[in-house]
């Protein structure tokens, strides 16, 4: 009876995040379909550029939603109220503070971003206006991190659909409205998501009143600003922060790499990439699910708890892991087919289709663990673990293409996510026995 209950809980956490995932790729579509139809590709090009860009500045201050929902879960498990209401508080002053330094560096950030990507002269400034703008969302984007991560923690996963399916669909709405409809161009892209994820912010911060109304304590300003835990914060962040730019630079260097091989290569294996993508929205929802029940969990010393949940989300995301990879293998050829009709680059990823296939059941073991970990805010070792990992890939993928190629990347690629398991398993028995101790 317990581990059905444990299923039913895990799924009721982790299929609101899979539906909520699955509107993201929604909104790069259409992005890419309106300004697709603008009188140049120079539109297209700067929303790409500008779009990879926030991307990796807000892919980096993801630690806030890792660590809020951790140790928010760890608060709210073991009844501390105060102290679940002081991690919000952090994390929301460390965010502030976050979009300020963007907002004071922005002109640099920009600068930078310029000199790493080469782009003609005409998307560059397309895509100045377009950071611009979007920029003016930091506060916004980087607050709807805290508030998804603590209203995660408190195991409110519907709202967290609610709120992340209602910018989507606004941003998408708007950019409709902006570019069909009133002919604006990259300006129209840029600020439907600003509004988008001010509106996202209103409603968090909505469901956050709600949800305090059904927890005990007080805001404490004493709490929230102890130089202790703000320390303990400040030490996770850095640790999620560093394990971010090494995922970054992993993915990084497998296109790198790909690009030495030819564009037909490099877009072959971009197209495959999406394959991983479209995996891990899906699978993350199992991770989220984990880790909020882990940290609970731990909160509450409740060793049994822990286990089952841990049994029955990993059971679940493995069941899916197959049947992507399953799903993979019997429509790979159709799937490519619909991201390109250049048949030299469809012929191209047919060839390494296998490894789309193969992916899921290897890199779900490293989603699940990640996610224990979070919820057990053991952060520097999954800091550590994804250190060693890229240092063993990088000379690896060295060494297998030189003697085999694109498919000696993608072996290496695969061994990467493998390896991230593996060391992170290695770990995991003296990570639960602290934990409990």
């Amino acid at each position: 009876m317990k581990t059905k209950q444990s299923f039913a809980q895990v799924w009721a956490l982790a299929f609101p995040i899979i539906l909520s995932n699955i509107t993201i790729p929604l909104l790069g579509a259409v992005d890419a379909a309106v300004m697709g139809h603008m009188e140049t590709a120079a539109y297209l090009g700067a929303v790409a550029i500008g779009g990879l860009i926030f991307d990796y500045i807000y892919w980096g201050f993801g630690f806030l939603r890792l660590s809020t929902t951790g140790l928010a879960a760890q608060a709210m498990g073991r009844g501390d109220g105060d102290e679940a209401r002081a991690v919000f508080g952090r994390a929301a002053f460390i965010a502030l503070c976050g979009a300020m330094f963007l907002w004071i560096s922005q002109s640099v950030l920009f600068e930078i971003a310029k000199s790493l990507l080469e782009a003609s002269d005409d998307v560059e400034h397309l895509a100045e206006i377009y950071f611009d703008i979007r920029i003016w969302s930091a506060p916004a984007a980087l607050m709807n991190y805290v508030l998804m991560g603590w209203i995660l923690a408190h195991k409110d996963t519907r709202s967290v659909l609610i709120q992340q399916v209602s910018i989507n669909v606004i941003n998408v709405v708007l950019d409709l409205w902006f570019v069909i409809g009133l002919g604006h161009g990259v300006e129209g892209v840029a600020l439907a998501t600003v509004i988008a994820q001010y509106c996202g912010l209103l409603i968090g911060l909505i469901i956050l009143r709600r949800n305090l109304k059904h927890l005990t304590g007080r805001w404490q300003f004493a709490l929230i600003f102890n130089l202790v835990r703000l320390k303990q914060v400040m030490g996770m962040n850095v640790d999620l922060f560093i394990r971010t730019i090494c995922l970054l630079t992993a993915f990084g260097w497998f296109t790198a790499q790909g690009a030495k091989l030819g564009d037909v290569t490099l877009a072959a294996n971009a197209i495959l990439l999406q394959f991983q993508q479209f995996t891990s929205y899906a699978l993350d929802g199992f991770a989220h699910a984990v880790e909020v029940l882990s940290g609970h969990g731990a909160g509450k010393k409740d060793r049994t708890a822990f286990k089952e949940a841990v049994i029955s989300s990993t059971k679940l995301s493995g069941v899916f892991a197959l049947g992507f990879a399953v799903l993979y293998f019997v429509t790979g050829d159709w799937v490519i087919s619909l991201f390109s009709d250049i048949l030299v680059v469809t012929e191209r990823a047919e060839i390494y289709l296998i490894w789309a296939v193969m992916l899921p059941v290897v890199s779900v073991w490293s989603y699940q663990l990640d996610g224990i970990y979070f919820g057990l805010t053991e952060t520097r070792t999954l800091r550590n673990m994804m250190i060693v990992s890229l240092i063993l890939y990088v000379p690896l993928s060295l060494f297998l293409m030189d003697q085999f190629g694109n498919h000696g990347l993608w072996a290496a690629f695969t061994f990467f996510m493998g390896l991230r398991a593996i060391t992170l398993g290695l770990n995991y028995r003296a990570i639960e026995k602290k934990a409990f101790a």
